[in-house]
């Protein structure tokens, strides 16, 4: 244990700030402190020494340079049990200094106002603070770094429940905190810089971790990096798992690419039911009726507010989770029945990320989402045959879908409704084949049904089964050099062709 007779306070934040400076008063801390923390300070009440007092310099450069002198530094990495240490801190007359609790400039709030000039950015790059954090938390054996507001509350009760003194274990903590603070910190302005000179290195950091029951399996450890609240209110239910996360980004992805009313069911990331219709109640009944076996433990959503109507139909279900912008009281009451059933209500203001990246062999795959959405009326018939406004329309939905669904990928829809899909296939043959024999195995009549491919037909084979099943209306990205052989086939069958130019894979 090692008691604290001294402190350095120099912080942005300051909530939370006034019972601790009053604790540290409390058990007569010596207080160093600088600019608007010492004013702070001195307005409580709470005697303090100046930082410039220490050093014999005003803050200078328009307060960019105010720590930074080995008086201050001197006092934070002089070790307690070297001689020679202590004997060159006596001789510059250097004060001990036993806790720091400092934090950083706000660069990536100010990076991220569109308010902000480069001006602004730059002038938020701390060079104290950070230095400050960096030299306490090399000193863990000696000093006790607080390298946030963030663990102001953990302090607190750290020198209050034992008089002032902390023991390693708590330093060591408190300083892996501060190189977790310090090494984002650093990432949030590398990536500033690197937006435009894109040079070839990789950060990323994640400064909020959630401990999952397990991984993808009982027998692996997961733990999601990530912040789900700024992206959603849990409403209700269970602990959110590693798999329910891997079907919620699915699912948020695949229901912001629609405009019209939809209601989806996605199992192992692929949607099994979808629907978009002028009532929300009934593109739930047309998804739920896409595949109501896989629908079972299945994650929904939906892209607008969950009401009451809709509630009741799918209160009977056994379902994860419900995905939606809102919900209204009485849909709340009837869905809340389930303890465990998890309601998840989406904020308005929150975007995924465009960039997309996992870990492979040893290192990450980055790439930007696919963001390319093909609309009506800017599908290119190769055919002879015109395409109907319905037709159009059928053929954006499965396109839709089909990027969204793991490769190989078939999409077959009619009527705006998903009626079955071909997932994760090795061959695109095998993934229409699995496609239409779950369309049949649920009752659909294929007859004025669309297929979407997520990739060329190298062949004809996969058209003339269409055809075959009554399908006439296909749409494909194109880019084979046996292009013709397909459209040659739809032109001989008085097929319609929609080629698009743009490939969906999905692995």
């Amino acid at each position: 244990m090692k008691q604290i007779r001294s402190a350095l306070i120099s912080v942005f934040y300051k909530d939370g700030l006034d019972e601790i400076i009053r604790q540290l008063d409390a058990l007569n801390v010596e207080i160093y402190s600088t600019g608007g923390t010492f004013d702070f300070i001195k307005s409580l009440g709470v005697k303090a020494k100046r930082v410039e007092d220490l050093t014999g310099y005003p803050s200078i450069l328009g307060g960019r340079v105010k720590t930074l002198h080995p008086k201050v530094f001197g006092g934070i990495l002089g070790r307690r049990e070297n001689s020679e240490d202590l004997l060159q801190m006596e001789q510059y007359q250097i004060p001990q200094i036993d806790l720091v609790i400092v934090d950083l400039y706000p660069f990536e709030k100010t990076a991220a106002s569109q308010a902000s000039t480069e001006q602004d950015i730059i002038e938020k790059i701390d060079i104290g603070g950070i230095s400050l954090i960096r030299a306490a938390a090399k000193n863990f054996n000696d000093v006790l770094i607080v390298p946030s507001v963030d663990y102001y509350k953990e302090l607190l009760q750290i020198i209050t429940s034992n008089s002032g003194s902390c023991d390693l274990e708590t330093r060591r903590r408190f300083a892996t905190y501060a190189f977790a603070v310090s090494s984002a910190y650093d990432t949030a302005i590398f990536n500033y810089f690197n937006a435009r000179e894109r040079i070839s290195a990789f950060r990323k950091t994640y400064n909020n971790a959630t401990s999952l029951r397990y991984g993808e399996n009982p027998h692996q450890k997961g733990v999601f990096y990530g912040d789900l609240n700024e992206f959603f209110e849990q409403l209700h239910g269970k602990e959110i798992s590693y798999n329910n996360i891997g079907d919620i980004d699915a699912a948020c992805g695949l229901i912001d690419d629609f405009e019209q009313t939809t209601f989806a069911i996605i199992k192992h990331n692929n949607a099994c039911g979808i629907a978009s219709r002028d009532n929300l109640c009934e593109a739930y009944k047309a998804a739920l009726a896409g595949d109501p076996v896989s629908a079972f433990g299945g994650v929904l959503v939906a892209n607008r507010t969950i009401d009451k109507a809709t509630a009741e139909e799918m209160n009977s279900l056994f379902m994860e989770i419900c995905i939606a912008p809102d919900f209204t009281a009485e849909a709340l009451d009837i869905l809340k029945s389930k303890k465990n059933r998890i309601l998840l209500k989406r904020k308005s203001d929150a975007r995924i990320p465009n960039m997309q990246f996992r870990s492979a062999l040893n290192g990450v795959l980055v790439q930007d989402k696919d963001s390319v959405i093909e609309r009506a009326d800017e599908l290119k018939s190769v055919t002879d045959r015109e395409l109907s406004a319905e037709e159009r329309e059928d053929l954006i939905f499965a396109n839709i879908l089909v990027k969204h669904t793991k490769s190989n990928a078939i999409v077959l829809a009619k009527n705006k409704q998903l009626c079955a899909s071909g997932t994760g296939q090795t061959s695109r043959v095998d993934a229409l084949r699995q496609a239409i024999d779950k369309a049949k195995s649920f009752g659909f009549d294929l007859h004025g049904a669309v297929m979407a491919s997520d990739a060329f037909f190298p062949f004809p084979d996969c058209v003339e089964i269409a055809h075959n099943e009554g399908i006439d209306c296909v749409i494909q990205p194109g880019g084979s050099i046996k292009d013709n052989l397909s459209i040659e086939y739809c032109k001989q069958n008085n097929m319609a062709m929609a080629i698009t130019g743009f490939r969906h894979f999905k692995h």
